[in-house]
């Protein structure tokens, strides 16, 4: 196949003239090339239709070099950026299933650019940037680019950016695999211990073979899921909800961090933010995440004005940890009076820092109080949990009473066999 470039004046004569093979032909008096190829296993009318605008040459050639790199379709360049926005609709008349532009050229224009594409066409869009600039990604994402790629761009960040475009397409959608098992952690009172149960939960099935898990920090706005794993996040919850309606796989996938463990994390701000967040928000958050993931984890802290969320409706289950104070339990009755005793998603009850022979209130009237048997006691052992925040390593990756019973959890939700579990001053029960 051959190549060549493309000008904007040239859209009119240009369009619809293609031979038998779905190659474009040249035009005159454009000597430069432009790649024309066809996607393994997407031949014909399923390659990607791409568009290349660089106003800079040598950016251009880099990106160009990372299209070549990959078989990605049918590639046309542009030397500069359409002369005015009003040329976008022209563009797009060509049926462009990727437009990818160079951000340095004229960063504000190349946004505003961004924002057009995006609302006049289906097209996904992408920028391209010398410059890793956090502050540029997010204003691109919120503009509507779908991909923020970093020179010079490798062929197979390239070409996973391409997949992700042809399965964005309607024709060429291929079928989604079942969402992800959606598992919420949420204390009766505050300190109850939701936030070291759920990460080490979460890095537990991690672990498992195969179990591609996320951990969301929703306890806003001062959840600390990634202070206890030892990570440091650039991005945020907030960023994600921020950007909602915009927010997608590849969206998601550029504010996780992830941990030595395996465990992919979206954490919760570094700092106090102010931010409303909407049941709508939270939703569409829950949906792109269980796309991506095996399991999806989400520290919900003590909040209780999430009931009307996905966590809710749509949870696998449901882990209410408590512990056996009469603070405790009674909070637990009224959440479970209140949410769970008409059917509604599995509930597990946990208990947490369990000392049998110090409690003062029997397991008869535990059970009283919680209208149900607990399904887990999690022993008390206040000396691993304060290592485990001092050096940041998760008790899950270690061995002690307690990572044995956050471990049958996670077969619970794996399917794995249970072990049997017998130490000495605690049982698991339910």
């Amino acid at each position: 196949m051959h190549s060549i470039m493309t000008n904007y004046e040239d859209l009119d004569h240009s369009q619809g003239k293609s031979d038998a093979k779905g190659s474009v032909k040249a035009v005159t008096g454009n000597p430069s090339p432009y790649l024309v190829t066809e996607s393994a296993g997407t031949q014909g009318a399923d390659a990607l239709s791409i568009v290349l605008i660089g106003p800079d040459e040598q950016r251009r050639a880099a990106a160009s070099i990372a299209l070549a790199g990959c078989e990605g379709g049918e590639v046309r360049e542009f030397s500069s950026y359409p002369p005015s926005l009003g040329d976008v609709p022209r563009l797009l008349e060509q049926h462009s299933d990727v437009v990818i532009i160079d951000l340095d050229s004229n960063p504000e224009y190349a946004l505003e650019l961004v924002e057009c594409i995006g609302a006049n066409g289906a097209s996904t869009v992408m920028v391209y940037s010398a410059k890793a600039d956090p502050d540029q990604l997010v204003r691109c994402m919120r503009a509507g680019a779908r991909e923020f790629l970093t020179l010079p761009i490798d062929h197979n960040i390239m070409e996973e950016a391409l997949v992700r475009a042809a399965a964005r397409r309607p024709a060429s959608r291929i079928a989604k695999r079942p969402s992800g098992k959606l598992l919420a952690f949420m204390g009766a009172k505050g300190g109850a211990g939701v936030t070291t149960l759920a990460c080490n939960f979460a890095v537990a099935l991690a672990q498992k073979a195969g179990q591609n898990t996320l951990l969301i920090d929703l306890d806003l706005p001062l959840g600390d899921a990634a202070l206890n794993l030892g990570i440091v996040a650039e991005y945020s919850t907030i960023n994600a909800l921020q950007a909602s309606d915009r927010l997608d796989s590849s969206f998601l996938s550029k504010l996780l961090v992830k941990h030595s463990s395996g465990v992919s994390v979206l954490a919760a701000p570094g700092k106090f933010l102010a931010y409303q967040v909407t049941n709508e928000a939270i939703d569409k958050l829950i949906a792109v995440a269980r796309q991506d993931f095996e399991n999806v984890v989400v520290d919900v802290g003590s909040r209780q004005d999430l009931t009307g969320t996905a966590l809710f409706k749509d949870a696998y289950t449901i882990y209410l940890v408590t512990q056996a104070g009469i603070p405790e339990l009674r909070n637990s009755n009224r959440l479970i009076g209140q949410f769970f005793s008409s059917g509604g998603p599995k509930l597990e009850i946990v208990i947490n820092r369990y000392e049998p022979r110090s409690l003062g209130v029997s397991e008869e009237q535990i059970t009283k109080a919680l209208t149900r048997p607990a399904q887990w006691k999690v022993p008390n052992d206040y000396a691993s949990v304060r290592k485990m925040q001092v050096n940041a390593t998760p008790l899950a990756l270690t061995d002690s009473p307690i990572s044995r019973v956050i471990q049958q959890m996670a077969k619970s939700v794996t399917g794995e066999p249970a072990t049997q579990v017998k130490k000495k001053g605690f049982s698991l029960f339910g």
